[in-house]
């Protein structure tokens, strides 16, 4: 059977897009369930984007397509509770299915980089390597089953429709007509000033985190970042300075929290080669590595606590939405 590609899973999701022409552009003063769909319909398409590349094995595909995700989950979340019915459950078991299926792979790619980047003994890094190049391989054949597979085909149309026409955008109660309603400009401030305000909270008591809470500051940390992101089209040319700023120094939390996440999960993934060695799992523990990561966060952190939240008024148009 040949496989599916990315244009066949395209094809799938283009009728729904084209019965319900949407602007080019997001602008501040947009219905939320617009602006839900623009955001949506741009990270599901970027996943798509990277299916094959994906499938063939390509280490950047991986990377973007687990971005793309990531984007596409994270607007879920900002747009929640306005798309919190009966079906989001569903679609968003089987968007964190594939982001399991993506996130073994990527982990491997990047503890195989660290050992070849840091390892003196090349007769040794050969011997090791073998271990984590045929677990490495055993998880790309998963995972491009799983990306051939109907789970996947269903999981890409059943998105496509729930984005487009779930119950979440046909809901007759005030509650949910208010919420679709509601502008961009005033949902997005008050959604970036809740998450700010979660993630310095948790943020200050960075050095005393286990690995778990850690991983879920990143994960707080990511979303935020994601969601500013997404809502570039908004800022106006006075307020892109202090976009930009606020971003630099989420991104800066965001490399140090994501290295020793990755130095976490490459010593759980060396513990699980056989053969590998107890060599393999003590590349991944660094003291001295450990604290300079925790300590460039934590002043990323301290700057950004520092910086004012966004407001409604920073997210004015620079131009009218393209039709």
């Amino acid at each position: 059977m040949a496989r599916p590609s990315t244009t066949s899973a395209a094809a799938r999701v283009a009728p729904a897009a084209r019965r319900n022409a949407l602007p080019g552009r997001l602008s501040p003063g947009m219905a939320c369930d617009t602006a839900f769909r623009i955001i949506a319909r741009r990270h599901l398409a970027a996943v798509l984007a990277q299916h094959d590349g994906t499938c063939r094995g390509d280490p950047d595909a991986l990377h973007q397509i687990r971005i793309a995700l990531t984007h596409l989950r994270t607007a879920i979340r900002f747009f929640s509770p306005m798309v919190d019915d009966a079906l989001r459950p569903t679609i968003w078991a089987e968007l964190k299915w594939l982001n399991s299926q993506l996130g073994m792979v990527r982990d491997l790619d990047v503890a195989i980089e660290r050992v070849v980047a840091e390892s003196g003994d090349e007769l040794a890094v050969i011997a090791e390597l073998q271990h984590w190049d045929e677990k490495r391989a055993e998880s790309h054949r998963e995972l491009a089953r799983a990306l051939q597979s109907p789970r996947y085909r269903r999981l890409v149309e059943q998105t496509s429709a729930w984005i487009e026409s779930g119950p979440w955008s046909t809901r007759r109660s005030k509650e949910a007509i208010r919420l679709r309603r509601c502008t961009l400009a005033d949902h997005a401030a008050q959604r970036l000033a809740e998450w700010e305000t979660t993630l310095l909270k948790k943020a200050r008591k960075l050095r005393k985190l286990d690995v778990e809470k850690r991983h879920k500051l990143r994960l707080l940390n990511k979303r935020m970042t994601y969601s500013i992101e997404s809502l570039q089209d908004l800022f106006a040319d006075e307020s892109l300075t202090k976009q930009k700023s606020i971003l630099k120094k989420l991104r800066q939390a965001q490399r140090s929290l994501g290295q020793l996440n990755d130095d976490a999960r490459g010593q759980a993934l060396a513990a699980s080669l056989n053969g590998a060695g107890q060599e393999a799992g003590n590349r991944f523990l660094n003291r001295k590595r450990e604290k300079k990561l925790l300590r460039k966060a934590s002043t990323a952190y301290r700057k950004l606590d520092k910086a004012k939240p966004f407001r409604s008024s920073d997210l004015a148009p620079r131009s009218e939405p393209e039709a």
